[in-house]
């Protein structure tokens, strides 16, 4: 099976790169204003998934020219394992909260805030120096 992928350029690649830093900016925002962070550790976590998948599109669309585009988490990160074996752990490791976050219906534990956190960082950082 071929993976679904969409041709880009610095155009994309650039706007790929905004809408990372939106939703980890957004992220941050979320935790901030919070009373009490465990009550929006889901929102907080999708919001840095969205983060990390933008941010690994970065990553793609400079090395390859291309980013994936579809709904197997596992082709994204196949994708970006060929550009970057640790940034598409960290990947995996945000595609693997992605159901739970945004909708399952118990709060995200302390530890996969944090996981999340990490991994969010390692690909908007990453993706910056692309």
């Amino acid at each position: 099976m071929t993976p679904r992928t969409v041709r880009a350029d610095a155009v994309a690649r650039s706007g790929r790169m905004r809408i990372a830093l939106q939703f980890s900016e957004a992220a941050e925002i979320v935790r901030e204003l919070a009373d009490d962070g465990g009550d929006v550790t889901n929102a907080y976590v999708t919001l840095c998934v969205h983060a990390g998948i933008a941010a690994a599109d970065v990553r793609c669309a400079a090395a390859l020219g291309e980013y994936a585009h579809g709904e197997n988490h596992v082709e994204a990160v196949a994708l970006l394992a060929k550009v970057d074996r640790s940034a598409a752990k960290h990947l995996d490791a945000l595609l693997k909260l992605k159901t739970v976050a945004g909708y399952g219906t118990t709060t995200i534990s302390a530890d996969r805030v944090r996981r999340a956190t990490r991994a969010m960082e390692a690909l908007v950082e990453s993706a910056r120096v692309a």
